[in-house]
C-alpha cells in the first residue's frame, strides 16, 4: 500500500478516489496501528473497528458505482469524545456518563459523515474538557507520542496524539481556552480554531447538565471554539467548510488573487505576549522563524504590543470564561462557586487572569454586562490591528510539553515555576474571549527534541485567508515530523 497511516487526509481521499486504495484495505492499515502504538499512548477510547471496517467496505462499493459521498469518501478519522456520535458512546471523561450513547451526531459530526467520513473511534480528554493534561477517571492518562512521560495537552489531548502518532487521517477538538492550540504545540501537528460562532457547539459535552445561559449573556458561548486538527493546512482547508455552519460570513469562494504570495504578505509577530513568560527555546524557533521569512521576501515586523492593555485583556477574559465556567457547574457547586468568588477577589490575586476568574465565578448581572461590553470593545482593537497585517504570530504556550503532573503542580519556564492556570489561558484565551480564528503550525523542534508551534491570527470571520497565509509562513518551516 502506497500511502502510509502518517499521509494526509488529503491525500488519503485522494488515494482512494482515484482507486489507490480501499477504504477497506485502509482502515486495516490504521486498525493494526492503533492496535500497535494505542495502548502505550491510551489517546483512542472508544474503537469501533467492525462498524469501520462495514462503512469502508459499503463506501468502496459505492464508489465502483461511482457515487462517491463527499470530499472525505472512505477516509477514516477520529473524534474528540466530547461530541456526541449517534451510536457510539460519548463519555467526556465523566464517571456519570460512562455508559452514554447518543441517538444523534452533533452537527459537525453529522457534517463530516455527510461528507464520506468513517469514524473509528473516540479520543481521550480531561473531564468535561477542561483541563490542560488529559486525564480522567473513566480512561486514564493519555501520553504524548513524542514522549510518553509527557502531557499531550488538553483538552483536546488525545486528538493531537492520534494525529502525531498516524492513528487518524483527521480529528476534531474543542477550544475555550487553548485546546485545540496547545495540544497541537505539544504533539507537532496543525490545528484551527475557528472563528466563534462558525461551528456549532451543539451535542458538545462540556458540562454535567443542559446549558442555560440568561438572556443578553449568550455571547459567552462564542468563547467556545470548534476546529480540525491535521498533519497539514491542506486538510485545515478540507475540513473547514465541511464542518463550518451555513450562513456564516466568509465561507464563499477568495477572489482569484486569494493565494497571496509570500513576498507580499505583511506578518507581525512577537515573542513578549504582554510580558506573558516564554522559555528561551521557544523564543529561538520564533526568532529562526521571522528570520526565514524576511530571507523569503515577507513583510515581518516584531512588536511589542496590539493595542491591547494585556492587564485589561486578561481581566476581561479571566471573568468571562469563570462567568461561563461557573454556568457550566450544576446547582449546588454553581451556588458555591458564586459564593467563592467575592471571597478570593477580595484577597487580591496578583495576576489580572485570576482576579477576573474570581470576578467572573460570582455571577453578577452587572459585572457580566461590563465584560461583554468590554469584549468588543477587545475585538475592535484586535481588528483595527490586524488590519494592517496579513496575519500575527504569537506564542502557544511558555514551554513545549511538559511532564506530567498534579494539576496544581506548577510548571517551570526556564526554571521558574508558573502555575498551570496561568501557562494554559495567558497566551490562548484572549482570542477565545475575541473569537479571532487561529491557526497553529509546528515550527520546528527544541535540542531536546520537542515539536514547538506558534499561533498564527487573523480576522474574524476570514478562515480561508488565514489558512492562505499560514500554509506560505508554514512552507518556512519542517512541517509535521512524525515522532516515530
Amino acid at each position: 500500500m502506497d500511502i502510509t497511516t502518517t499521509d494526509t487526509a488529503s491525500q488519503a481521499a485522494k488515494a482512494i478516489r482515484t482507486g489507490q486504495v480501499t477504504s477497506y484495505d485502509l482502515v486495516k492499515e490504521l486498525l493494526a496501528t492503533i492496535d500497535k502504538c494505542n495502548p502505550a499512548l491510551n489517546a483512542i477510547v472508544t474503537l469501533d473497528a467492525e462498524g469501520a471496517l462495514r462503512q469502508a467496505k459499503a463506501a468502496d462499493e459505492l464508489l465502483q458505482r461511482g457515487e462517491a459521498m463527499g470530499p472525505l469518501h472512505g477516509v477514516p478519522i477520529t473524534i474528540k469524545d466530547s461530541f456526541e456520535t449517534a451510536g457510539m458512546r460519548t463519555v467526556s471523561g465523566f464517571p456519570p456518563f460512562a455508559n452514554r450513547i447518543p441517538s444523534a451526531d452533533a452537527p459537525p459530526v453529522a457534517r463530516l459523515r455527510q461528507a464520506g467520513a468513517i469514524i473509528l473511534g473516540k479520543t481521550n480528554l480531561p473531564t468535561l474538557a477542561s483541563g490542560i493534561q488529559t486525564n480522567n477517571p473513566v480512561f486514564g492518562r493519555t501520553n504524548n507520542p513524542w514522549d510518553l512521560a509527557r502531557t499531550p495537552g488538553g483538552s483536546s489531548g488525545g486528538a493531537a496524539a492520534v494525529i502525531a502518532a498516524g492513528l487518524s487521517y483527521l480529528e476534531m477538538g474543542s477550544d475555550i481556552g487553548g485546546s485545540i492550540r496547545i495540544p497541537a504545540h505539544f504533539c507537532g501537528v496543525y490545528g484551527l480554531k475557528c472563528t466563534g460562532g462558525r461551528v456549532s457547539g451543539k451535542g458538545h459535552l462540556a458540562s454535567p447538565k443542559p446549558l442555560a445561559v440568561p438572556q443578553g449573556w449568550e455571547a459567552l458561548l462564542q468563547l467556545a471554539s470548534i476546529g480540525p486538527l491535521a498533519r497539514s493546512i491542506d486538510d485545515l482547508r478540507l475540513a473547514f467548510p465541511i464542518i463550518a455552519e451555513a450562513g456564516t460570513p466568509g465561507l464563499g469562494p477568495l477572489p482569484e488573487n486569494g493565494q497571496t504570495h509570500l513576498a507580499h504578505l505583511r506578518v507581525a509577530w512577537t515573542d513578549d505576549f504582554g510580558a506573558a513568560p516564554l522559555d528561551g527555546e521557544s523564543r529561538r524557533l520564533m526568532g529562526a522563524l521571522a528570520d526565514q521569512l524576511k530571507q523569503a521576501g515577507c513583510q515581518v515586523e516584531h512588536i511589542a504590543s496590539a493595542g491591547f492593555d494585556y492587564e485589561e485583556a486578561w481581566f476581561v477574559a479571566g471573568a468571562c470564561l469563570g462567568a461561563i465556567n461557573t454556568l457550566f457547574q450544576p446547582p449546588m457547586l454553581q451556588q458555591v462557586r458564586k459564593r467563592t468568588g467575592p471571597v478570593l477577589g477580595r484577597m487580591g490575586h496578583p495576576h489580572a487572569l485570576r482576579r477576573g476568574l474570581y470576578t467572573g465565578m460570582t455571577l453578577r448581572p452587572q459585572t457580566v454586562a461590563d465584560m461583554l461590553k468590554k469584549r468588543l470593545a477587545l475585538i475592535e482593537q484586535c481588528e483595527q490591528f490586524l488590519s494592517g497585517y496579513d496575519a500575527w504570530i504569537c506564542p502557544v504556550f511558555p514551554t513545549p510539553a511538559f511532564t506530567h503532573r498534579k494539576p496544581d503542580a506548577p510548571i517551570e519556564v526556564d526554571g521558574q515555576p508558573l502555575a498551570q492556570i496561568l501557562a494554559n489561558l495567558l497566551h490562548s484565551v484572549i482570542f477565545n474571549v475575541t473569537g479571532h480564528p487561529v491557526v497553529t503550525i509546528p515550527i520546528g523542534l527544541t535540542t531536546q527534541g520537542l515539536p514547538v508551534g506558534v499561533q498564527v491570527v487573523g480576522r474574524r470571520w476570514q478562515e480561508m485567508a488565514l489558512l492562505n497565509t499560514a500554509d506560505q509562513i508554514a512552507a518556512q518551516t519542517s512541517g509535521y515530523q512524525s515522532p516515530q
